[in-house]
């Protein structure tokens, strides 16, 4: 009650920052008639004049006003658009590294310009990401037309760009591209072995479009990428066939986690189907250790089958399974499900099984943006999401106030007990309002909902577009015309991403569309006939927004909403539901039913409360915090193995900066000489004690040599024999290649034993993951233990490593100048891909009571000369904190 008082006299945190930004919006301001009585030549040297001050030791802020003042004037002459006081408030919240919260129509876009100009001054390089290849292209041209007039380069990555023109790109001062080409460049970097063949720059600034999509619903969702592995097409294809065998008896199916477990009478009844098909041997169990492979491939034809659907969660086009993002209703290209359930789903629909594959490299979205000094974001809804932007990513949300305010109506909720009394109701009202000639958009949150719903507009003779992951080409453009007089369209959640709907329609699509040839007078006419429809538009009430069904999320659903009443415009909002709904199935209170059954309902009639709303909110509210802790257990998971990512990472861009590696070879023969007498002679032993014939056998599977313990008392003395023959084999090997010859031999050996070994750790890394979680049955919280265990594997990989690396170089035979790396050929073979996350990390993690590892290299800040911490009684220097 006393945080309510306070924050009605005091207004809240976000009101006091646009209050203290509002002296610098007025300065602004007071600069715009300086600015425009600038030539357009002066107004292009203002650029230069900036960059000088910069270079002289003045600060973004100290240039800042004439900056904004400067883009705003740019803009005007270029695009014939000047930003609001709104958007300019926009553009420093931006720059200050927060998210902006702008509703639909305000233009976010525009606003974007602001910081990404004044930010690239610095010659670093700004990144503006967008959530889809067209937005990126859009956006990259549009604005580009802005900072091109000051001379600045502007670069746009897509999934097209090719591989020899990204570098070219990342060059640029303004690099606008998807949040997957940004995630996976930087992934395929830390895959490459030539310092050239890299194409990112150090992270600078970045600016996030549709901020809460790739923050909050895609950081549930890693990129990854994979090498081709085994095949086991055969197994998928018989374990699928008894899947329509499997009785309902047989699993216990949780719709909230997405989870499918076999029950003990189900385990029996499969056994027995998969001993008949000779997949396992008759006198063994399901469950013995050599058939655990066959038990994982029964788990994800399972899944497959019972919680994966057709046209919900992927679609089949052209022989080929495609994932639909569950968030924005796109299909996502070139994308598949690991761990084996993207073949399973092949299985199940009777298409070619690709192969399975073995991560290479992986990164959340959370981790890969957090590496970034500078990050800022805009979109029209996350405000219910505050409190997850500033804990994870340290991001405050501040909403904008729009520049003209918002007249759209947003009725009730209405329900109804059964889905197809809703249907017929929706249909009762889209006939309605389309008789008044009123545009609408009806919001469907799947492919299969939306093509019922066509079904039934058809029935009734009423012309319509829709728009899902089937259709997607012509998105920009159904959208655009979505409010034209009496326009009827039907969209998924991916409705109308960065493309406004313009009431009476959109005229430069218009325009765009009759071609090249059209004259100055037809584009007057049409034009007239835009602000003709408009007004007609305005008449019959603006954008009504039907909404079929609520979204688990409540932002998808303030989305929807947004498309009506943009700018000031008419506008009317209303959705319908059904107790026979997912989310109100799933997750909505019984009461709810209870209610409506006890009040007699008929399945013709409906409900309208403001207790209806605020009882889906908490449904809503619920499944929000539950995605959130799924993400935060992720964020807990990967902030372990990211740890290890940066010590690898960093190394091996040290291995390829580096030239000369013969004396560090020497080092850790030295230290790895030291290790093995350590191991086989124990101080002040007697010769009677010594374990000689293992060492010996050590010394031949490690450098095949021979070595002798003759006229050797002491351990000393055996520590400098071997000393010396193994230094001795190193010179003689270097001798024998070139010096040159000898170091970049060395160099490949270095790096390529590392990326084989940091795969091999990935892949221990993914199965400790995928059973960690049972040992919360006894009493263990799995994510102490993964880190603990994390952590001897870790350790274990590099004293392997440096061993590996040892025996390879005093083995090796090189016998003419060695080829140059071709990294074209490193990527050929790689898919990438977005993990679907292990029902593991929803439903049976705790959360750790452990403290979080430290971000200074994984091991905290250590003096080389220390003894390194992993416990290997190496020197720091020469175990972990080596070059590699």
């Amino acid at each position: 009650m006393l945080k309510y008082i306070a924050k009605k006299i005091f207004g809240s945190r976000s009101d006091k920052i646009l209050r203290s930004l509002m002296p610098i919006v007025r300065k602004i301001n007071n600069l715009e008639k300086n600015i425009q009585t600038l030539s357009d030549a002066e107004l292009k040297a203002k650029t230069q004049e900036f960059k000088e001050r910069l270079k002289g030791g003045e600060t973004f802020d100290q240039i800042l006003t004439e900056a904004f003042a400067v883009v705003r004037e740019t803009a005007k002459r270029v695009l014939n658009e000047r930003h609001y006081d709104v958007q300019i408030l926009g553009g420093l919240v931006l720059h200050y590294g927060m998210i902006a919260e702008m509703k639909t129509g305000e233009g976010k876009t525009l606003v974007s310009s602001l910081p990404a100009y004044l930010n690239s001054l610095s010659g670093n390089g700004v990144h503006v990401v967008t959530v889809n290849d067209y937005l990126a292209k859009r956006d990259s041209e549009w604005m580009g037309k802005i900072f091109k007039f000051h001379g600045l380069s502007v670069g746009c990555l897509t999934n097209s760009t090719p591989e020899q023109e990204r570098k070219q790109v990342y060059a640029c001062d303004i690099i606008y591209g998807t949040n997957n080409e940004f995630g996976f460049d930087y992934l395929r970097d830390n895959l490459k072995h030539n310092l050239d063949a890299l194409v990112q720059r150090d992270f600078h600034f970045a600016i996030i479009d549709e901020v809460d999509s790739i923050l909050i619903d895609e950081a549930r969702t890693p990129l990854i990428i994979s090498g081709s592995s085994t095949d086991s097409s055969e197994v998928y294809i018989k374990i699928n066939d008894i899947m329509p065998l499997l009785r309902e008896e047989d699993y216990e199916l949780d719709e909230k986690s997405k989870t499918v477990v076999l029950t003990d009478q189900g385990s029996e009844h499969m056994e027995s189907l998969i001993k008949q098909r000779q997949l396992i041997k008759s006198d063994s169990s399901l469950y013995d250790i050599e058939n655990m492979s066959i038990v994982h491939h029964l788990n994800q034809a399972i899944k497959a089958h019972k919680i994966f659907k057709l046209d919900t969660d992927y679609i089949v086009k052209g022989g080929k399974v495609l994932i639909i993002d569950e968030f924005t209703g796109r299909i996502m290209d070139g994308r598949r499900y690991s761990e084996g359930l993207h073949q399973a789903i092949e299985a199940k629909e009777k298409v070619k099984i690709q192969e399975e594959t073995q991560t290479l490299a992986s990164i959340t979205f959370q981790n890969y943006f957090r590496m970034y000094p500078k990050l800022a974001g805009m979109t029209g809804t996350a405000i219910t999401e505050a409190g997850e932007f500033l804990s994870i990513y340290k991001l405050e949300v501040i909403p904008i106030p729009t520049n003209i305010p918002v007249k759209r109506i947003d009725e009730h909720d209405v329900i109804y007990k059964t889905e197809a009394a809703k249907y017929n109701a929706i249909i009762q009202e889209i006939k309605t309002a389309h008789a008044n000639k009123q545009p609408i958009l009806i919001g469907t949150i799947s492919i299969e909902k939306s093509e019922l719903i066509s079904k039934l507009l058809k029935k009734e003779g009423i012309k319509h577009n829709v728009l899902n992951a089937k259709y997607h080409q012509a998105e920009a453009e159904i959208i655009a015309q979505a409010g034209q007089v009496g326009a009827v369209t039907i969209a998924t959640n991916m409705a109308g991403r960065g493309t406004d709907i313009k009431l009476g329609g959109n005229e430069e699509v218009l325009i765009k569309k009759m071609g090249e040839g059209i004259t100055q007078k037809e584009i007057e006419k049409i034009k007239e006939q835009v602000s003709n429809d408009k007004e007609s538009v305005l008449r019959a009430g603006g954008l009504f927004v039907i909404g079929t069904e609520r979204h688990e999320s409540r932002r998808i659903d303030n989305q929807l909403r947004g498309r009506s009443g943009r700018q000031g415009d008419n506008g009317r909002t209303k959705f319908f539901l059904s107790l026979e709904d997912d989310l109100m199935r799933i997750f909505g209170s019984i009461k709810i039913g209870n209610f409506l059954g006890k009040l007699g309902l008929k399945d013709d009639e409906a409900i309208e409360h403001p207790w209806i709303n605020k009882s889906l909110e908490k449904a809503q509210h619920k499944v929000e915090a539950r995605n959130y802790e799924i993400r935060k257990n992720l964020l807990k998971f990967d902030d372990v193995m990211n740890e290890q990512r940066k010590v690898v990472y960093k190394q091996r861009l040290s291995i390829m900066k580096e030239t000369r590696f013969d004396d560090i070879l020497k080092e850790k023969v030295l230290t790895l000489n030291q290790s093995l007498v350590d191991q086989f002679i124990q101080d002040k032993s007697y010769q009677e004690e010594w374990q000689k014939k293992e060492m010996l056998h050590e010394i031949h599977r490690i450098y095949n040599i021979p070595f002798s313990f003759e006229n050797k008392t002491t351990k000393e003395e055996v520590a400098s024999e071997l000393d010396l023959l193994t230094t001795k084999t190193l010179e003689v090997k270097k001798n024998e290649c070139g010096d040159e010859l000898f170091n970049e031999a060395l160099k490949r050996v270095f790096l390529m034993t590392l990326d084989q070994f940091w795969k091999e750790h990935l892949h221990e890394l993914d199965r400790l993951k995928t059973g960690i979680s049972l040992r919360a049955y006894g009493q263990k919280d799995p994510l102490n233990e993964y880190k603990f265990e994390a952590f001897k594997l870790f350790e274990n990989m590099f004293f392997e490593l440096d061993e590996s690396i040892i025996s390879t170089a005093v083995k090796m035979q090189i016998s003419h100048a060695l080829p140059p790396l071709d990294d074209s050929e490193v990527m050929q073979n790689t898919i990438e891909n977005k993990n679907e996350i292990e029902s593991m990390l929803s439903s049976n993690l705790s959360d750790a009571s452990g403290k979080t590892q430290s971000n200074q290299e994984f091991f905290g800040k250590i003096s080389r000369n220390e003894p390194c911490p992993c416990g290997s009684k190496k020197k720091y220097k020469h175990c972990h904190g080596s070059i590699v």
